[in-house]
């Protein structure tokens, strides 16, 4: 069980949370950066860390790079335009790659070659992470605890289980002070874009129990769950039609149906265990909090791709929890 003493503020434990940075560098430095801005006593970075797709950047015949984003084009003649075209990838999240027409062809007609090329170059960017973290929180005796969620692939969790600067915190019991306790898990419920770390809600359940199980006092545990609970107002997302591929949304009058997507086995285990809270992510624009009997479930939402750090500070003190603050920048 890892265990943390000594409180930042003297009345109250501050928690920064954010999740589902999806790669994006910019949104990662802002994270670091929460420690200090807002007197954090932890700081936890729920699931999806992650980006979600390589972006070739090709070489041509005549020395020039090309690549194609988000529907446009771009090239680069030299080191500086290409280096320009890396960090307008970086910002999404992505992962550029500097290649050639053949080459690309090559890696990425075997799902075998583009998946070993993915989880290479998603490590990389966890491996820059983990080093600013070391440096930029260098004096300052504020942890960072990270979870894996849906998305992201088991090379990456099990190089962050081997670090030093961040704390992996799935499979663990996380022990803040001598009062509040944290359970993590990454998995998911089945969604349509069929992504690493999914599975049913039975074996969500089973999951659940059993990090649940190995805490003594439920009233003062923090589940850190990437899902939100069904029906919750924080699991609200466009609804899609998985028969095509990829998945498209499913409109009606030229407008997404909005429909409940969260976990009926996380719903099911916040009613029967009434933590003191929950932690969740996997939704991007359901940002809020709702009560469940007592436990206070909150969702900070995520805006990675515009490069802007979605999170909450939540204070808890010996009574429970104390206050919530949405944050944005």
């Amino acid at each position: 069980m890892e265990q943390l003493h000594g409180w930042v503020n003297e009345k109250f434990f501050r928690i920064f949370f954010a999740t589902d940075v999806h790669g994006s560098d910019k949104t990662f430095l802002k994270f670091l950066k929460a420690a200090t801005f807002y007197k954090c006593d932890v700081l936890i970075l729920g699931g999806d860390l992650t980006g979600k797709t390589i972006i070739p950047i090709l070489k041509n015949d005549d020395g020039r790079y090309e690549m194609d984003l988000l529907g446009g084009r771009f090239s680069a003649k030299d080191e500086s335009e290409l280096a320009e075209l890396e960090g307008r990838v970086m910002l999404l999240g992505f992962y550029p790659y500097r290649t050639t027409k053949g080459e690309w062809a090559e890696q990425s007609a075997e799902s075998s070659k583009y998946d070993a090329l993915y989880d290479e170059l998603a490590v990389g960017r966890m491996k820059k992470w983990t080093d600013l973290a070391a440096e930029r929180l260098a004096g300052t005796n504020v942890p960072i605890f990270v979870t894996g969620g849906n998305d992201d692939p088991y090379p990456v969790l099990e190089f962050l289980r081997s670090q030093n600067s961040i704390i992996s915190s799935e499979d663990k019991v996380i022990k803040f002070g001598e009062i509040f306790t944290m359970v993590s898990l990454g998995y998911s419920n089945h969604t349509p874009w069929k992504t690493p770390r999914e599975c049913s809600e039975e074996d969500l359940a089973r999951k659940i129990d059993q990090v649940a199980s190995e805490v003594p006092d439920q009233t003062r545990t923090i589940f850190n769950f990437h899902v939100p609970p069904f029906k919750s107002s924080i699991d609200t997302a466009p609804q899609v039609d998985a028969s095509v591929n990829p998945p498209k949304y499913v409109l009606r009058n030229g407008m997404p149906i909005m429909i409940s997507v969260g976990s009926t086995a996380i719903r099911a285990a916040i009613e029967k265990y009434q933590p003191l809270l929950g932690l969740h992510g996997h939704i991007h624009e359901s940002r809020g909090a709702i009560k469940i009997g007592r436990t206070i479930c909150i969702n900070p939402g995520s805006e990675y791709s515009e490069g802007i750090l979605k999170g909450v500070m939540v204070n808890l003190d010996d009574n429970g929890v104390k206050s919530y603050q949405f944050t944005s920048g």
